[in-house]
Parts: structure tokens; sequence; C-alpha cells
């Protein structure tokens, strides 16, 4: 596609949240924390079924390099590590709450 000085200039608020939710597993992990207790790393993994141990360590580092979420380690053994929401994660719970709501509405056979 050509450059024009018609062209819209992208939106960075919304890019910034492509970057920051546009892994396949995070919307998911937020939902699971927040809204059914779920913050301990093989809970998480067991609740999320398909997910790798390596994929669900890096969506969690990003969501907490994002302020999404925070990391407590119990310096246990075996160990023993739990995520809770930020005051930033906590804050967007809002969105999903809206959004979980909005495709039960739309989505079909997701009721």
């Amino acid at each position: 596609m050509r450059k024009t000085e018609q062209s819209i200039e992208r939106c960075k608020t919304m890019s910034a949240l492509q970057r920051i939710l546009g892994g396949k597993w995070k919307l998911e992990i937020l939902y699971y924390i927040a809204f059914h207790g779920i913050n301990r790393f093989g809970a998480l993994r067991r609740q999320l079924g398909e997910i790798t141990e390596s994929s669900l360590t890096k969506q969690l580092r990003e969501l907490e390099a994002d302020g999404f979420l925070e990391r407590c380690d119990f310096h246990e053994v075996p160990p023993r590590v739990e995520y809770t929401l930020t005051d930033l994660g906590r804050s967007f719970m809002d969105v999903i709450a809206y959004m979980k709501a909005w495709g039960d509405e739309n989505l079909p056979g997701e009721k």
C-alpha cells in the first residue's frame, strides 16, 4: 500500500494495547487471575490446558513487565509463586468484564 497525504495516522493507543495484550493467552490469564482467583503457575496452566510451560512463563513475564501483574516468590521448596493484579491490572478489569459480556451476547456458541 502506498502512503499518501490522505493516509490515516495509526492510533498510538490501540497500537500500544495490541503490543501489550496481543499475546495468545494474555487476556485469559488476566481473566482467570481477576475473576476466578487462579493465581498460581500450576493452576493457571491446568486451567488454560493447551499452553506450554514456556509460553505461560513468557506471557506472565510480559504482563509483569508491562505492569499488569505482580509476582510474589515465597522462596519455598517446592517453589511457590503467586501472581496478583497491580493497580493498573485491576483498572483494566472493567474492560475484560465488558469484553466477556459482549462475547457472551454476540459470539455464536459462546454463551
